[in-house]
């Protein structure tokens, strides 16, 4: 592997994260040093987390993680609306039925219990979005489906995991999956704009929470 593409899958990994917040400082010299590469492919490993919206340049030597709020959140699922549900009528219309009948089956016998179970639940999820990327089998849909769900991990990193949520968003991939194993498009999109809908809302939901907590504690602090 290059050392570009390793200080770039190390950056994004820490930024998707967690561990790099919004706001940490990426110095090009301490960040060379930390991955132990030079600071040619560290400026392409930036370059690259730039190009992504996921870092923002402040000097020639000095970057930082880019901040993320409510309208960005927004905005994100402006774009992803109108990508998933486009890709769920095509996939709908061109997919084997197998594919996602299989897939529709695996997301009925779901179980969210025990440690490793939130882990599996998005691997799930992840093959459901590699079997849409090829039933599509349109690049240019696929890589900006790519760059949303790059941001869409951080998102989920930063809300806070809702038990109800995660048992209905179980239930709604089940449905456009079967949807889309039927050949039903109208009722792919549907279920998938219905999803969409239902995931920001619980998500503002909960970034509002964080910060409501956030505040009381401040001022718990101050008194």
């Amino acid at each position: 592997m290059r050392a570009s593409d390793r200080a770039y899958r190390t950056l994004l990994d820490e930024i998707q994260s967690g561990t790099l917040a919004p706001g940490s400082v990426l110095g090009e010299v301490e960040q060379a040093a930390r991955l132990g590469v030079s600071r040619t492919p560290l400026r392409e490993a930036l370059g690259r987390l730039g190009a992504d919206g996921l870092v923002v340049q402040l000097s020639p030597r000095v970057t930082v993680v880019s901040g993320i709020d409510a309208d960005d959140i927004r905005e994100l699922f402006e774009v992803r609306r109108a990508l998933e549900e486009t890709a769920a009528r095509l996939a709908a219309k061109r997919t084997d039925p197998s594919t996602f009948a299989i897939l529709a089956d695996e997301f009925a016998h779901v179980s969210l219990r025990g440690g490793d179970a939130l882990d599996d639940y998005y691997a799930l999820i992840a093959r459901f979005d590699a079997a849409l990327d090829a039933a599509v089998a349109n690049e240019y849909l696929t890589a900006a489906l790519r760059t949303v769900r790059t941001h869409l991990v951080r998102v989920r990193r930063l809300a806070r995991d809702n038990p109800g949520r995660l048992v209905a968003s179980v239930d709604e991939h089940r449905l456009i999956a079967s949807a889309i194993a039927a050949g039903d498009t109208e009722l792919a999109a549907h279920a998938t704009h219905v999803h969409l809908h239902n995931a920001l809302v619980s998500i503002l939901e909960s970034l509002d929470a964080a910060t409501s907590e956030l505040s009381t504690t401040i001022e718990q602090g101050a008194s």
